[in-house]
């Protein structure tokens, strides 16, 4: 009897261990206190950002179940939101950022819902500024806020080199509101072009050099914003970066090709190139210029510095400055959610803190 008593024990221990999970609950709060002058109505403003710091704030849940052999399930539920207000961001959605399930194993990723697509990934380790205050979101606002709705998402690494695509049955779910929405419909019934996008990647990294290539492709449909008013209409992107360090320094680069085939035909190019810096293990650098052109129409140069500062492993405080270049017609502002005068040049300054759990 004790034998099956222990065996039963046994057993059940090894149940728990094999169905082991666990759920994180974590977020940035980031925000601090901005200036930038040419505003569209005139004068200069100062406050506090709606969208962005250094990063945009947000908090979410993650979790995963071990299911033996290799195999997870996982999910990811993650909320924007203006510091300044308590606001949410991404068009008032709860879960705005994320929203998804799935399985992991060592052939890679499978997720279902809403989530970063490849166009995000692809600038991950080229882009020494990312999603900041001041950064190339001032030019497509589409880039720091890759995300695709009702998506089914594919990632796979190998050794060094990452595959993957995302496919979504219908973008923008929510409605207009959030950035770089255009308002399509979602899943259109009877429509399997609306609303539709599809994204690829191939990126290959290394201990000092690495390089990636996305190409995303979004569809119009009927009472979208313009110009994908139709589902024959398509907006594309193409990004190719590279990036390399040594000792404390990294410098990436790279292009984005847009074009945008719906009534009127529209191409824009997007250059850029930085620098990452750690003066110290406490104090980081950055710098990066932007060049954007927009095919025979105008074009726009941002230049970027920024500092950061690690009180703690969780607590920053930094600064940031732009500063704007507009050709005659172009009215690309220096600050995320910014406005400015046509052809005027723009300065830009925040101070800021950020802390994360």
């Amino acid at each position: 009897m004790k034998k099956y008593l222990a065996a039963a024990c046994l057993a059940g221990v090894a149940g728990m261990v094999h169905a082991q999970s666990s759920v994180t609950l974590y977020g940035i709060v980031d925000t601090g206190v901005q200036f930038y002058n040419h505003a569209a109505a005139g004068g200069s403003v100062v406050g506090m950002p709606a969208l962005t710091g250094e990063v945009p704030s947000r908090f979410g849940l993650r979790g995963a179940e071990d299911l033996g052999g290799g195999i997870q399930a996982f999910f990811q539920l993650e909320s924007g939101f203006a510091t300044g207000t308590g606001a949410l961001n991404y068009g008032g959605r709860l879960f705005g950022r994320a929203a998804n399930v799935g399985i992991s194993s060592q052939y890679g990723t499978l997720t279902l819902g809403r989530q970063i697509n490849m166009s995000y990934y692809a600038l991950l380790q080229a882009d020494v500024i990312g999603p900041s205050i001041h950064s190339m979101a001032s030019f497509d606002t589409y880039l720091p806020n890759a995300r695709s709705d009702n998506a089914i998402g594919y990632l796979g690494k190998f050794g060094g080199l990452t595959m993957g695509g995302t496919y979504s049955f219908g973008r923008d779910a929510a409605g207009p509101s959030g950035p770089s929405a255009t308002d399509c419909a979602g899943q259109v019934a009877g429509n399997f072009l609306a609303c539709r996008q599809y994204t690829a990647l191939v990126a290959y990294d290394s201990a000092h050099f690495g390089a990636a290539a996305s190409y995303d492709v979004m569809r119009g449909g009927t009472g979208a914003s313009a110009p994908l008013t139709n589902s024959a209409y398509t907006d594309t992107r193409t990004i190719v970066d590279a990036y390399v360090k040594y000792g404390d320094a990294k410098l990436g680069g790279g292009w984005e090709r847009r074009n945008t085939s719906a009534a009127v035909h529209t191409q824009t190019d997007l250059f850029f190139v930085g620098l990452n810096y750690f003066v110290l293990p406490s104090l980081s650098l950055d710098t990066q210029m932007v060049r954007y052109n927009v095919r025979s129409v105008s074009d726009s140069t941002l230049l970027i510095a920024r500092a950061t500062y690690l009180l703690s492993k969780r607590t920053s405080v930094y600064s940031s400055v732009g500063y704007m270049l507009n050709s005659q017609k172009a009215a690309a502002p220096v600050a995320a959610a910014g406005t400015v005068q046509a052809g005027a040049e723009q300065l830009g300054v925040m101070v800021g803190i950020q802390q994360r759990f």
